[in-house]
């Protein structure tokens, strides 16, 4: 299943990693309906927020088309949790002895080529990635406050330029929360530092973007932060 690509122009590449819930066909995950639509399976809303800054921005971006728990693109490959045998508290026994290697060949590694191609036919100066997070964990975990969370690792050139911009604005904003990209930055390690470029991720708290409603508005707070950050990127 081919990532879906969205053409655009500008300083700026969206990225949605964990955008569907789709599981290929001959694939059997072994769990109820009602968990596909869950956290575990896909950043909800995230794909539709991803849409609509790539609209209000004309910026190109990437969309994963595979659920995360047939493969998780925003984990390494040697990674354990790459093919998750458990999400949130939730087994997943159609993954236990999976093929780990032949999906890697059949949707990870085309994902993080076509994500290449694309840094390398637009040459973006700012990468982000568009996630969200449940507000709190099933298994266990004090809630999560945050609006906004901006994850990144080494490079924060982007990143403290847009935590500023947000707490500007109002918006309740977790620094390298509701967890951190210094533990786990796959794709934008790989992609953003790897090539030198800026990069950051922003996590939604979801029932903010469950609805049209919340996708319109955090779209438009979210657009003009990044239109700024990759002005001053641009500019530095």
């Amino acid at each position: 299943m081919t990532p879906e690509i969205i053409a655009g122009h500008g300083p700026i590449l969206l990225i949605c990693d964990h955008a569907s819930n789709a599981v290929p066909p001959g694939i059997d995950l072994g769990i109820s309906a009602a968990l596909i639509n869950k956290h575990i399976a896909i950043d909800v809303g995230a794909a539709a927020v991803t849409r609509a800054l790539a609209a209000q921005l004309g910026a190109p971006a990437i969309l994963a088309t595979v659920s995360r728990l047939v493969i998780d693109f925003h984990r390494p490959p040697d990674h354990a949790g790459l093919v998750p045998e458990i999400s949130d508290g939730h087994p997943i026994p159609g993954n236990v002895g999976a093929d780990r290697f032949d999906r890697i060949a059949r949707y990870h590694a085309p994902y993080h080529r076509a994500l290449g191609e694309m840094i390398g036919s637009y040459r973006p100066c700012l990468l982000v990635s568009i996630h969200s997070f449940t507000p709190a964990l099933e298994s266990g975990s004090a809630p999560r406050p945050w609006e906004i969370g901006i994850l990144y690792n080494r490079d924060t050139r982007a990143a403290h330029r847009a935590i500023a911009a947000f707490q500007g604005a109002g918006v309740v904003t977790g620094d390298n929360q509701p967890y951190s990209g210094r533990d786990l930055n796959m794709t934008l390690n790989r992609h953003g530092e790897g090539n030198g470029i800026a990069s950051f991720a922003i996590e939604l708290r979801n029932e903010l973007i469950d609805r049209p409603a919340g996708v319109v508005h955090w779209a438009g707070v979210i657009a003009p932060v990044l239109s700024g950050i990759a002005q001053a990127i641009q500019s530095a």
